[in-house]
């Protein structure tokens, strides 16, 4: 009988997470309907990391790759001056949000662009250089105000 309702029980989980896998939790941005959001979605490229853009109904400004392993929210207020990490990628500065990356988690956040663009990165083992160059040819189309020093 305990191994039946353990059957069950793990049956019952695999419905749940593939219920859940066709769906995000992923909040969207503040502004994610800013207009700018929508013009670089245009431009997100259709695998990131290995991993294929999602086509679940998600939030706008909201793009997901794999389940869940990078996720990017456009339409974020831009960082104020930092002293966590800040570098360039292909014309574009990013700010690693050191407060914001836990347990293997990175955050990352365009600098000096309004509407910034926040980019997550679950999986510990990704290089986040390789993510951000395929995505700063879409944030690039938007100006730059400010550059990282």
């Amino acid at each position: 009988m305990g191994a039946s309702v353990l059957a069950i029980v793990a049956a019952a989980g695999l419905v749940v997470h593939a219920t859940r896998s066709s769906e995000s939790d992923v909040e969207g941005a503040p502004r994610g309907d800013h207009r700018l959001c929508e013009r670089i979605a245009e431009d997100y490229p259709d695998e990131l990391l290995g991993e294929s853009r999602s086509d679940a109904d998600l939030p706008p400004g909201v793009a997901v790759w794999g389940d869940e392993t990078v996720v990017l929210r456009c339409g974020m207020e831009p960082p104020r001056p930092t002293v966590d990490p800040c570098f360039q990628v292909d014309g574009v500065d990013w700010v690693l949000e050191e407060a914001k990356s836990k347990d293997g988690t990175q955050v990352l956040i365009s600098y000096g662009r309004n509407p910034a663009v926040e980019v997550v990165l679950s999986d510990a083992g990704s290089n986040p250089g390789e993510a951000l160059v395929d995505l700063s040819r879409a944030v690039s189309r938007i100006r730059q105000g400010r550059t990282c020093i």
